[in-house]
């Protein structure tokens, strides 16, 4: 391999290194103190890094935020989700499309509080990042509104937006949170509970 090639390779493997340091160091912060305010100068000290390379890499807080929240997505909870979009079956879909949100929201539970809670302090940073979050989620929401209505799923006095409003509800944050945290159920019972209220309330 020519010397120049080889070179440049380490070099993008180190920047990849460098950046997936920070984004951890952020993620451990956050669940770590998540009542406490987060510096970039305080992350930047726990990733070993200097304060400039995390707006190198990054840009701003915004764009910190922004890239955590991508990089939680990753490790197989969006598999799982495409495996239920991909489902033929619109019900299965509702079914496999609860059990993998409730799974990684209980993976990311305390980070995920800590960025909602930040989120209404910090709009301009981590409440763009969770902003789009939530608005991928809507979307999603509505296309399976769609799917159920489609293959005759729904009741007949649910429509498709209200259906849509109602899976928007079941798969927030503060639903999971509310039986799993507050009421102290298992992933596997808060996702069966949330299935069935779905199930009972929109499908035939």
């Amino acid at each position: 391999m020519p010397t120049r090639t080889y070179e440049q390779r380490l070099r993008a493997e180190s920047a990849e290194q460098t950046r997936r340091r920070i984004l951890e160091a952020l993620y451990e912060q956050l669940r770590e103190a998540p009542s406490q305010p987060v510096s970039i100068d305080q992350i930047a000290r726990k990733a070993r890094v200097a304060r400039s390379t995390v707006y190198l890499i990054f840009g701003n807080r915004a764009g910190l935020f922004a890239a955590l929240s991508t990089e939680m997505l990753e490790p197989g909870g969006l598999d799982r989700l495409r495996e239920a979009v991909a489902d033929p079956d619109a019900r299965e879909h509702l079914r496999g499309g609860l059990r993998a949100g409730m799974q990684w929201l209980a993976t990311h539970r305390d980070v995920y509080r800590s960025l909602h809670s930040m989120a209404a302090l910090d709009q301009e940073a981590v409440g763009g990042a969770i902003h789009r979050q939530e608005k991928n989620r809507a979307g999603g929401m509505a296309y399976l509104a769609q799917r159920l209505s489609e293959q005759g799923v729904l009741r007949a006095d649910v429509t498709v937006d209200q259906a849509a409003d109602m899976l928007w509800l079941l798969t927030s944050f503060d639903a999971f949170d509310l039986l799993y945290t507050g009421r102290g159920l298992t992933v596997d019972e808060v996702a069966q509970t949330l299935i069935t209220l779905a199930e009972r309330s929109l499908c035939r």
